[in-house]
């Protein structure tokens, strides 16, 4: 439940290199840039509750841990996969519905600051989120 709050992105590091790796248009990923996400994040047990808000796009996503379920990146690549909980970290895995290459992401809490971390065919990206 350490995760429940709502965080707003701070910054960023690889998250361009990262985008065009994911092959996201140098249009998109401009924007992205500027989203101002912010993250809603609400536990019960094992099911969460989260609603992403952007400039360009509100989304709210409901799942359960270890439950595989289908997902839209804000650019529109559909994937599908599940979270999981080790320890403090939520990690997910979700496979691309286009060319089936895996994203893995991560969401941990490190001095106050909730940290999303992803990989994509060999590219590593951070978001770092603050509370609100």
């Amino acid at each position: 439940m350490a995760f429940d709050g709502t965080w707003k992105v701070e910054r960023s590091e690889n998250y361009d290199t990262f985008m065009e790796q994911m092959g996201i248009n140098v249009m998109k990923r401009k924007l992205a840039e500027h989203d101002n996400l912010k993250i809603s994040i609400q536990q019960s047990g094992n099911d969460f509750h989260i609603k992403e808000s952007s400039t360009f796009r509100t989304k709210d996503i409901h799942f359960t841990l270890g439950t595989p379920f289908d997902y839209s990146l804000a650019d529109g690549t559909e994937v599908s996969g599940t979270w999981e909980m080790e320890g403090d970290m939520l990690k997910g895995k979700f496979t691309r519905k286009d060319n089936s290459k895996v994203l893995t992401t991560t969401r941990v809490l490190l001095e106050g600051e909730l940290v999303q971390s992803y990989n994509y065919e060999g590219v590593d990206a951070k978001r770092i989120f603050k509370k609100q």
